[in-house]
């Protein structure tokens, strides 16, 4: 992961004397870094006049938290600006720098001064939504936004005015009321639990202050200003600066696992000027001014007065909310912020939510229903006024339209039912509305979230995406776009820790130019004894884990301090256990391990616990090579040097940020000599270092020698795929120490800009430095990703990969990964400025012949090309070098983009968007190096926003949420910087391998049976309208149904939808092992085969028919009976309901139990309920199911219905099948005959006439319609005969050929 996203939240090392405050950032050995890079680091500051440099254009962070992308600096906000579009909702941009026209004042121990304007909430909390009263209300208007939801309310409004009364008054409400309460039922179950969690929170009791003694109190009554006391393992109740601690230093550690996710330990401070407190008795004040509440987790700004003296306070003497206190016996706090003001509370916010790209072209075709719909009304509005002008002269004497009561009373001779011509056409239209109401299928959205659950479900339950390592199953944390994860074209990776373990193992390292590290591994006892156990009065240290050395190394610090190369070597070691954050924690070892001459010692295991991987790292290097890092306080750390101990003062520290790109600490030796010690990534370590003009003597040649020689060993390891980090040092003098202290003291209790003031005061150290060498830390590929990107680049996905680390890092992992192939052309933009980066791009497009695309307005038939290569590069164009048949091949090879994140900084305007947008959909694999999480976000939208492919982001650390919420789909991986990317994710795993599974089978059966199941709604629906549309208009456009009010309302609701719910969860066309054997039967998805407007089209024109069918073979039948309308309509009911239950049979592909009896259970639930209501006497259709059992007509007519409205579907699909099976209905049947090898043999090819072609070949629906897979099974072209004997219809004479090849 990059650096912007581990973010070191700890305090090291602090100093009575200058206390430090550190600036926001990570871990200064993550390779990630800010969006910009060389010419923005932090150089010397000149010396003329002592002026520091003002660097207001660097005074934002540049880090994000689990929850936010706070802003990074404004220099790249000058640089970005005019391409808002990165700026998107999904991602929220928050400036968390504080400011100081109305600080917060809390006063120590008084909450009511504190609270005397009553300005602060208490520190009560509520998640839920709902009250009593506020929940019907407050529930429906939520549901309500959805346009169906008022579509029906509208309908059932329009059904109780007695013009349009068409079905009963209570009927009509029953669909809508049934989905109201369902929806409403499981949102009050939810909003319960809220309530139940928030009563159990609040109550939980704390010891508070009070009176001079610590007595009890419950959450909800603790107040800002209070003083809190917190024991050993109890959650902390209100964020509270920490006043002191059961540690003399004032240390606590914390968990922070409730929070951010992340269960290693973390250490905070109390101020020095605090500890002294006594607290039993009660009498003491003091005044913290801080900033106003705000969400970032990871920052604060604060300053404390007391006793007269004013400090800063920062980060790290604050605990939050949620967090527990471990390792510590107590700690003792002041509140700050309560309730719903806690930075926990303040991020509980939920991730934008997203809906399917299925869904909204569902919408599309929803809208085409209602054009369906309005037609149809108008059409009968308009018949019904045709029929009444035509039959005015005898509306009298008829029933329905007769004008004149002709009974005797008050009503003699007034108007009956007839509203005049105008209006009985307006209420035609709307009566029609009503009648044809489930032409919008109401249904459909519970159906689809039904099935979404029940998919979700079997993804969770997968057994093969469950990690045992972390003990990780999938997580679905959003039911909203499962079909999604059928369609996904573009994958956007992070690296470490998603591509790799980030476990982080120390490897290499050169020291004073010159390598170490090629012996590994060494196992020779007595230079482990030597290297990693240190002697120290009798005690010795053993690392937890055993770490091999370098034997010529370890001889080197062994010898004594006389030498240059020794002394920095000594230097080197000295800075890797001195400048950091790490925290050692001690432990009593057994004696297993351990060495025969370890047995009879005073033995002590020791452990490092850090926030980043690479600083535990390297620390357990250090110490593996004798210099043992056992101790570290507020004010000193102890390091255990060959068995001699060394007690280091810290002056300060500065902490690693995305800005600076390093990391450095100030100690004082016990001689009073003043070092600063830094280490940071090399492009900003390497531009700080002592110019060669400034080098005196016969040292120049010396150190300009070393300097190339460590640039040279930088560059090896990168092409290794080692994380480089390069270590360096110089003395102060005292002028230049009271300089920085004065400057430092003064930036650490600024409350405004204290960030970029502290960056200030680390460019007057920050400077002429002396280099000693770098390092080279491993960090593994996951299992199964080189399997898993080539699998999912047959799949017809192309992945790009956004990383933090060098560009030679990147490249080398990407090798190794499989991403990038030796027979691919790479394309590298590294630019400078503006101009540089227009060039390279305009050379690289010339170069390859890459032309313009004008995204969604041309060439968008090759956006259906399987290879999705959007742009082809063509041969003709040639290069200015070389022969022609060289350029022909340059230019015929697949491209890579490789690209850093300072030409991003550049890129990313709207002039080069573009440019870069062409170049990089042309390129097979595109990697972009040095990247900050925004552009991250903004490379996703580069692709999100000019096409219409579906982008899927996935990573596993907080710099990654920006890119996870912008794309249409986001993964979040369990790993080892913690679970920030999981909350903020739509989906969640434990290792990437897992993506082939979620995406090439889970995706595509999601994908392939809700786009059937849209389809199936549509035409469920359509069908039965249809119907009552033509009886409409052979009733003289009535408006008038032949079938009962419940048994209109049941269609949807009952009689049918149950099995449509169960196809959507369990049915499957392919098994997962043919799909994970042959991804390119994914790209299905990209060609959107389940779900189309052509399919649409086709399904209304097979309902139309249908629905012709089921009408007018009743009315053929039984034109000469004299069978009653309601008899008519009982048939019609069960009519449809079976021809709706065998129309799906025909297209369900797996047969289970289950499905059995969902499908045809339905039908036989219709009967019941039919006999059930025509049971009742007050109904009109009473008794008549009865008598049409009895009659042979009645089933044979149903019969009829179904066998001619299914014929033409079932000859289209047997023609189509046989003639031009898809890719699917290939390996369908090869599954189905259990013979998917005998496929692989080129003996079987040739007997029956199959052709094999490269492996190169894309898919063509139009062409390649036979071809399956480029893997071992290729059927491009097959023969119809060999189709015919797929089938089974094998001769004789070849049988025997199956037989040999099974």
């Amino acid at each position: 992961m990059s650096s912007d996203q581990v973010l070191l939240r700890t305090l090291s090392c602090v100093s009575e004397t200058f206390p430090f405050v550190p600036s926001s950032g990570s871990s200064p050995f993550k390779s990630a870094e800010a969006p910009f890079v060389d010419q923005f680091f932090l150089e010397c500051p000149p010396q003329e006049g002592r002026r520091l440099i003002s660097w207001g254009t660097m005074d934002l962070q540049g880090k994000p938290s689990s929850f936010e992308v706070s802003k990074t600096s404004s220099l790249v906000q000058e640089k970005t600006n005019k391409s808002q579009r990165i700026r998107h909702k999904s991602v929220k941009f928050e400036d968390n720098i504080p400011s100081t026209d109305n600080p917060r004042l809390i006063y120590i121990n008084d909450p009511s001064r504190t609270n005397d304007k009553f300005e602060f909430t208490g520190n009560e909390i509520r998640t839920s939504k709902y009250t009593i009263i506020s929940f019907l209300p407050k529930n429906l208007f939520i549901q309500f936004h959805r346009v169906a939801y008022l579509y029906f309310l509208a309908i059932a409004v329009l059904n109780q005015l007695p013009p349009l009364a068409v079905f009963g008054r209570t009927v009509s409400l029953f669909p809508l009321l049934f989905v109201l309460s369902v929806t409403a039922v499981k949102d009050g179950y939810e909003d319960w639990r809220r309530h139940r969690s928030d009563r159990k929170e609040n109550n939980r009791e704390a010891l508070v202050l009070q009176s001079a003694q610590f007595k009890v109190k419950e959450w909800k009554k603790i107040q800002a200003g209070e003083v809190v006391r917190i024991c050993a393992n109890e959650t902390i109740p209100c964020d509270m600066v920490l006043l002191g601690t059961s540690d003399p230093s004032g240390i606590a550690y914390i968990q922070t696992m409730n929070l951010d996710g992340e269960s290693n330990l973390k250490t905070r401070f109390a101020r020095q000027e605090a500890t002294s407190i006594g607290f039993d008795g009660g009498k003491f004040s003091g005044l913290i001014r801080c900033e106003q509440p705000n969400r970032n987790i990871y920052d604060f700004t604060a300053n404390m007065e007391f006793n007269g003296h004013k400090f800063p306070l920062s980060q790290s003497n604050i605990i939050l909310r949620g967090c527990q206190l471990k390792n510590t016996e107590w700690a003792i706090g002041v509140v700050v912020y309560a309730g719903q003001e806690t930075k926990a509370m303040m991020n509980s916010a939920a991730s934008p939510s997203k809906r399917s790209k299925l869904e909204t072209y569902m919408n599309r075709e929803t809208l085409w229903l209602s054009i369906f719909l309005f037609v149809m009304c108008a059409v009968v509005a308009t018949g019904m006024g045709l029929w009444l002008e035509r039959h005015k002269d005898q509306l009298d004497t008829l029933p329905y339209y007769r004008r004149r009561f002709f009974n005797k009373g008050v009503k003699n001779g007034k108007t009956y039912r007839y509203y005049g011509l105008s209006m009985e056409i307006f209420f035609s239209f709307l009566s029609s509305i009503i009648v044809f109401q489930i032409m919008i299928p109401i249904s459909l959205y519970i159906t689809m979230e039904l099935v979404r659950l029940g998919q979700s479900y079997f993804m969770i339950e997968d057994k093969h995406m469950y990690d045992s390592t972390t003990d990780s199953r999938f997580q679905c944390r959003s039911l909203n776009i499962n079909e999604d994860l059928g369609q996904i074209r573009y994958v956007f990776s992070d690296k470490t820790g998603t591509l790799t373990e980030n476990k982080m193992e120390f490897r290499r390292a050169t020291v004073y130019g010159k390598d170490y590290g090629n012996s590994f591994p060494i196992k020779d006892p007595s230079v482990l004894d030597a290297g990693i156990a240190a002697d120290s009065g009798g005690k010795r240290w053993k690392l937890k884990s055993e770490i091999a050395v370098d034997s010529e190394l370890v001889a080197l610090l062994h010898k004594e301090l006389d030498g240059k190369e020794t002394v920095a070597a000594h230097e080197f070691f000295l800075t890797l256990a001195a400048c950091n954050t790490v925290i050692p924690i001690h432990t009593r070892s057994s004696c297993s391990g351990f060495t025969a001459s370890q047995l009879h010692e005073d033995v002590e295991a020791i452990d490092y616990q850090g926030e980043s991987p690479d600083e535990q790292a390297l620390v357990t290097a250090a110490s593996a090579y004798g210099y043992t890092l056992i101790e570290r306080t507020s004010g000193h750390i102890v390091i255990d040097v060959n068995g001699e101990r060394l007690r280091l003062e810290v002056l300060g520290l500065h902490e690693f940020d995305s800005v600076r790109k390093r990391m450095s600490v100030v100690i004082r030796f016990p001689n009073n000599n003043v070092k600063v010690l830094v280490k940071g990534a090399d492009t900003s370590v390497l531009s700080i270092l002592k110019k060669d003009s400034e080098v005196s003597g016969n040292k120049a040649p010396v150190v300009v020698e070393t300097r190339q020689a460590t640039q040279g060993y930088l560059t090896e390891y990168s092409l290794l795929g080692l994380r480089t980090l390069v270590v360096a040092s110089r003395d102060l003098t005292d002028l230049e120490l009271e300089e920085w202290q004065c400057s430092y003291e003064e930036a650490s209790t600024s409350l405004t800009d204290r960030s970029a003031k502290l960056r200030h005061t680390a460019a007057l150290i920050e400077c002429n430095l002396n280099i000693l060498g770098a390092t080279g830390i491993e960090d593994k590929l996951q299992e199964g990703v080189p399997e898993t990107i080539e699998s999912l680049r047959q799949a017809g996905i192309k992945v790009w990969v956004l990383t933090g680390d060098k560009q030679e890092t990147a490249i080398s992992i990407g090798l190794s990964c499989k991403l990038l192939t030796s027979d691919m052309q790479q394309i590298i933009i590294n630019g400078n400025s503006e101009v540089e980066c227009r060039k390279l791009l305009a050379d690289a497009k010339s170069k390859f012949g890459v032309k313009s695309v004008k995204c969604k307005n041309k060439n968008m038939k090759q956006k259906n090309n399987v290879e999705i290569d959007y742009l082809e590069v063509h041969g003709e164009m040639g290069t200015s070098n070389g022969s022609q048949g060289h350029a022909e091949g340059v230019m015929n090879a697949p491209l890579a983009l490789i690209i850093d994140g300072n030409s991003l900084v550049y890129i990313l305007e709207k002039d080069l968007e573009s440019e870069l947008f062409d170049l990089a959909i042309s390129c097979k694999v595109v990697l972009c190096c040095r990247v900050a999480p925004l552009q991250k976000a903004g490379i996703v939208d580069l692709i999100k926003s000019r096409t219409d492919d579906m982008t899927l982001a996935i990573g596993d650390g907080a710099n990654d949420v920006s890119m996870i919420q912008m794309a249409d789909v986001g993964v979040g991986i369990c790993g080892q910087e913690g679970r920030q990317a999981v909350m903020a994710s739509d989906f969640a795993m434990g290792q990437f391998r897992f993506l082939k599974r979620l995406l090439l089978v889970h995706g595509h059966w999601n994908y392939q049976r809700v786009g059937y199941l849209v389809l199936y709604n549509f035409y469920r629906n359509a069908v039965f309208v249809l119907m009552l549309f033509w009886y409409i208009l052979c009733t003289a456009f009535s408006t008038t149904s032949a079938l009962t009010d419940w048994s209109s309302m049941f269609y949807s609701v009952i009689y049918t939808s149950v099995p449509t719910i169960v196809v959507g969860i369990l049915d499957k066309d392919l098994s997962h092992r043919t799909l994970l054997q042959f991804p390119k039967l994914y790209t299905a998805g990209h060609r959107y085969e389940s779900y189309n407007m052509k399919l649409f089209w086709i399904t209304m024109l097979d309902t139309l028919w249908q629905s012709l069918v089921l009408f007018y073979i009743p009315v053929f039948v039984y034109k000469d009976s004299t069978i009653d309308i309601w008899s008519l309509g009982s048939l019609w009911t069960i009519s449809v309901v079976v021809l709706v239950n065998i129309h799906l049979a025909m297209d369900i592909q797996r047969w289970l139990l289950i499905t059995h009896f969902a499908t045809w259970g339905s039908i036989v639930i219709t009967f019941v309920c039919m006999v059930v209501v025509d049971s009742i006497p007050i109904f009109p259709n009473y008794w008549t199911i009865y008598h049409l059992v009895k009659s042979g007509t009645y089933w044979l007519t149903i019969l009829l219905i179904t066998i001619f409205a299914l014929l033409p579907r079932f000859l289209l699909k047997v023609v189509q099948q046989n003639f031009w099976p898809s890719d699917i209905q290939i390996a369908r049947e090869a599954e189905i005959l259990r013979r998917p090898n005998h496929l692989r043999t080129k003996h079987y090819q040739d007997k029956w006439g199959l052709s094999h072609k490269p492996c190169g070949f894309a898919l063509d629906r139009r062409t390649s319609h036979d071809q399956l897979d480029c893997g071992n099974w290729c059927l491009l072209e097959q023969s119809r005969e060999g189709l015919r004997m797929q089938r089974g219809a094998i001769p004789a004479n070849k049988a025997k050929v199956d037989g040999e090849v099974n």
